[in-house]
């Protein structure tokens, strides 16, 4: 090893014994359990899978027996005449699935409006049923060819959107206005599955407020009801024996074993209704999406299924597979619902300018920028910042991933980096700290400042250690430092020293400290840059770190 490494360990197992000594470094409503837990965002994209069957078309799949179907009498045969089959074609991407074309099927249902928009034929869906989507056709009661439709305004808080149909009238329900009193008996109109079959299920009102905050859309409350629903359902009504609409189906959750489902209350809806039939989008920046989070809850936000075009959020450059992680600097979806990133949407105008940050799941970036302002772009990068100065070189091809022989430490380096050694380093307070060393000559990398490289040290020993604190250890005898910057990268916050001259050559050497996102470990990174490009490198370390 040469002098550089070989003080730096030493430092770093100098202060490992003190801390061992001293204890360590510096202080560091009743709603339906409808958290979806997402495949987890880590340092490689989800793997693209075409789906076997219908697209999925409901933030929730129940896996209960099929629905049983009440043969309707009196009045309640006509609903039929009024609910309607959306099929929704484009591209989505989903958590599960991965990217995919195709089309969802969702339910609908036609409204009484009163005559005070003077448009024709007005219905309700969802709005996971059809934002995002390039085409629309609707199945009418009684008719062989769909018709096509528009959408003319949506609410992703409220999970609603209304839509025009063309075509000659089509018969409609109105709103109920009563008191929905359990014990009430409702009934979930729809098509199920993306079955073509039309289905009536039966059951009662269990609540008549339930919590209305959940992983795909946050309302005042919800009517919780035991009417059988399935994917398919969504956006269809649930209407009372009289055929009034109590509700607007919204999904079931997973966490119920599918004995209680859930609908937005006619009251809740109906005003929403009328300013989207209006034209006018309510708490919507144009999102179809819901929370995820990744296992140990490190990674969460708003899954981008998809984007409404000319939206602010498709004006400010998100896209489908994106992670809306923070906006106006609040955390989204910490409680797996969507209830802080919509309390910020109703806390704005429509065309005010909102900083976002979020996590381009495809490529491992963070990104920042502003609805209605500026678009998003990286929200921080060593090629960027330094790659000025540095000695040009050709970019990398492509990236591997790497793990630690524990398997605590994940990243992605050059493929050109194929010597690695995961071996853990014991920091001298007898705990094996894990560790990566690659690099395209592992000894090179050691012993001469002409190889790239780099380092990623994880220490549990050093967790709440402030980076300043850690930089201390780092320094390098042939090389001058440039100082220390502050680092913040979205999702890591720390400090970064950047030395050049090493050796008497160009080559340049970048330290960055940290604490892991759940606070459990201090972390270093050293990279040895011989070109720009392996300030690239270092930019893909820290965004694949995991």
């Amino acid at each position: 090893m040469i002098q550089h490494t070989t003080r730096r360990l030493a430092g770093v197992v100098a202060l490992a014994a003190a801390l061992a000594a001293c204890g360590g470094g510096d202080d560091a409503a009743d709603t339906p359990d409808t958290t979806v837990p997402a495949a987890a965002p880590t340092s490689q994209a989800p793997t693209t899978v075409a789906p076997t069957t219908a697209a999925p078309t409901d933030t929730t799949a129940p896996t209960s027996t099929p629905t049983e179907t009440t043969q309707p009498t009196g009045g309640l045969v006509t609903v039929q005449h009024s609910v309607i089959q959306i099929e929704a074609t484009g591209t989505f991407v989903d958590p599960e699935f991965g990217a995919y074309e195709g089309a969802g099927r969702g339910s609908g249902f036609l409204i009484d409006m009163g005559g005070s928009t003077g448009q024709g034929n007005i219905a309700v869906t969802n709005n996971h049923v059809v934002t995002g989507a390039g085409k629309l056709e609707v199945w009418v009661y009684d008719e062989d060819t769909p018709r096509n439709a528009k959408v003319l305004g949506v609410s992703e808080c409220s999970d609603l959107a209304v839509i025009e149909i063309d075509g000659s009238p089509i018969p409609t329900l109105s709103w109920f206005s009563g008191t929905n009193a359990p014990g009430t008996e409702v009934y979930v109109a729809g098509f199920p599955l993306g079955d073509p079959e039309y289905t009536l299920t039966r059951g009662v009102i269990s609540k008549e407020r339930a919590g209305g905050d959940t992983s795909w859309a946050s309302i005042d409350h919800a009517i919780e009801h035991d009417a059988s629903s399935q994917p398919g359902n969504s956006g269809g009504p649930l209407v009372t024996a009289d055929t009034l609409v109590a509700g607007v189906h919204y999904a079931s959750s997973a966490q119920t074993n599918q004995s209680q489902f859930y609908a937005i209350a006619a009251d809740v809806a109906k005003p929403i209704v009328e300013e989207l039939a209006a034209g006018t989008d309510v708490d919507s920046v144009g999102i179809n999406g819901q929370i995820v989070s990744n296992e140990d809850g490190s990674i969460t936000g708003l899954w981008v299924s998809g984007v409404k075009s000319g939206s602010p959020a498709d004006e400010a450059g998100v896209q489908p597979g994106d992670i809306v992680t923070r906006i106006e600097g609040v955390s989204v979806g910490l409680d797996g619902t969507m209830r802080d990133y919509c309390d910020v949407l109703r806390s704005h105008n429509a065309d005010d300018q909102l900083a976002i940050e979020v996590l381009r799941y495809s490529t491992a970036e963070v990104l920042d920028g502003e609805l209605n302002g500026d678009s998003l772009v990286t929200s921080f990068s060593f090629a960027e910042e330094l790659g000025d100065d540095a000695t040009s070189g050709e970019a990398y091809a492509d990236y591997m991933t790497v793990t630690d022989d524990t398997g605590s430490i994940t990243v992605q380096v050059p493929t050109a980096w194929a010597q690695v050694d995961g071996a853990p380093i014991d920091l001298g307070d007898g705990v094996a700290s894990p560790s990566i060393v690659a690099s395209p000559d592992i000894n090179g990398y050691r012993t001469t400042w002409s190889t790239p490289g780099m380092e990623f040290l994880a220490s549990t020993t050093l967790a709440g250690t402030s980076a300043g604190d850690m930089l201390d250890l780092v320094t390098p005898a042939d090389c001058d430092s440039l100082g220390r910057t502050d680092y913040d990268d979205g999702f890591f916050v720390g400090q970064y020293e950047n030395f050049v001259s090493c050796g008497g050559t160009d080559t340049e050497y970048v330290v960055v400290a940290t604490n892991s996102v759940d606070g459990q470990y201090g972390v270093l990174v050293a990279v040895q840059v011989v070109t720009v490009a392996d300030y690239e490198a270092l930019d893909q370390i820290m965004r694949s770190f995991n």
